[in-house]
């Protein structure tokens, strides 16, 4: 080959070299949980406690939760999409890494585990929780949270050992409409009496 023909090659490489690298989306930075600690000790440990275990029954248990999830509730209440006043002060100031870094920091957490407290929800709680409802078309809640409440990332939260009184209140918003931001919720919730949801709060407080 040609001294001009093997020069032309080599650049021709290199643009397409450069032009491969260009079109490769940037590596996504890894959340960093002590950078989401000091936010969180910050921001969040007044109603969350300081890791987001067990506090008031009127705020979620932090600790042990999906980190995907909890960093997707951030961003919905900084959007807007999920309504909480208190939420949405503390959530606009945080850019997408810190939700990350926070949600992070919570899911590193070992969550301790809860208590159902009403034995004459039992049996009620865990037919809808294993069986659901068939003949209103009401799934099993295990089918997306897990039989012990494990849940699914991104989309489906732990429910184990969760308050049980904020397990109610939340069912009790997707049910009235005043949290929209999952569809298949507000479609459970909506099919769901007092006593239900009673009874499925109280039931999965006590899942391990």
């Amino acid at each position: 080959m040609k001294p001009v023909a093997r020069v032309s090659v080599g650049l021709a490489l290199t643009f397409l070299g450069a032009w491969v690298l260009a079109a490769e989306p940037a590596a996504t930075a890894k959340a960093d949980p002590a950078k989401g600690a000091a936010i969180a000790a910050g921001t969040c440990a007044a109603c969350h406690t300081s890791d987001g275990s067990r506090g008031s029954a009127a705020n979620p248990i932090l600790q042990g939760q999906h980190a995907d999830y909890l960093a997707k509730q951030l961003a919905d209440f900084k959007s807007g999409k999920r309504e909480n006043a208190i939420m949405k002060g503390m959530a606009t100031p945080l850019s997408e890494a810190d939700m990350k870094n926070v949600a992070a920091f919570y899911a590193s957490k070992q969550a301790k585990p809860g208590f159902a407290k009403n034995r004459d929800f039992a049996s009620l709680g865990e037919k809808l929780y294993r069986g659901g409802a068939a003949d209103r078309m009401v799934p099993a809640c295990s089918g997306c949270h897990s039989p012990n409440g494990a849940g699914i990332p991104a989309q489906y939260p732990r429910l184990a050992g969760q308050h049980a009184d904020y397990a109610e209140a939340q069912l009790t918003a997707f049910r009235s409409g005043a949290r929209h931001n999952n569809a298949v919720m507000s479609g459970v919730a909506a099919k769901l009496s007092d006593r239900e949801i009673k009874a499925l709060s109280d039931y999965v407080a006590g899942l391990r």
